[in-house]
């Protein structure tokens, strides 16, 4: 979910025309997909159009992922994974592709140190900018130095990198 804070303005000058055309665009030329919604919408908008100068609003959204490309992403995981020789668990080979492509957060462990906490890319919680700049970060990782060479450890090199070439290739477009 994306939030972000907006706060009236006043110091720029709006006439009663342009303030009615305003809240005709974002009443009408945006909907709520029902009428419930377009009620709640409306409701929103009313307190919005209401704050005074200086007052803050904290707004959330949420755009779902698109299904066909979460599809595509979890077919290239589970490719990878079914090909590799590494993991017997899919959620630790999961774990490992997130912490290697940097979707994590770093916390403090158990003894004092440093330890990577790989993040959810669960359905409902990860928008698609974000899922896809996951994916992005995966296959760079996928076709960087270390993993090939990791999930294929009787390969090296070149081989090994091969055999990732060849588990992606059946994923270009």
């Amino acid at each position: 979910m994306s939030k972000f804070l907006i706060m009236r303005d006043r110091s720029i000058a709006v006439t009663d025309t342009e303030r009615q055309v305003a809240q005709k665009v974002m009443e009408q030329g945006l909907r709520g997909a029902d009428e419930e919604h377009h009620a709640r919408w409306r409701r929103f908008l009313r307190k919005l159009f209401a704050l005074e100068d200086g007052e803050i609003a904290e707004i959330g959204t949420r755009i779902p992922r698109s299904g066909a490309f979460h599809r595509f992403h979890m077919a290239l995981e589970q490719a990878v994974f079914d090909a590799q020789e590494r993991f017997v668990h899919f959620e630790q080979f999961r774990n490992w592709v997130k912490v290697g492509s940097g979707f994590c957060d770093w916390c403090a462990g158990a003894k004092g140190g440093v330890i990577p906490v790989p993040r959810s890319i669960a359905y409902a919680e990860l928008e698609e900018d974000p899922m896809r700049q996951f994916h992005n970060d995966m296959l760079a990782f996928f076709r960087g130095e270390h993993a090939a060479n990791y999930l294929w450890p009787h390969l090296k090199g070149e081989r090994a990198a091969g055999m990732m070439e060849a588990v992606l290739r059946q994923f270009d477009k």
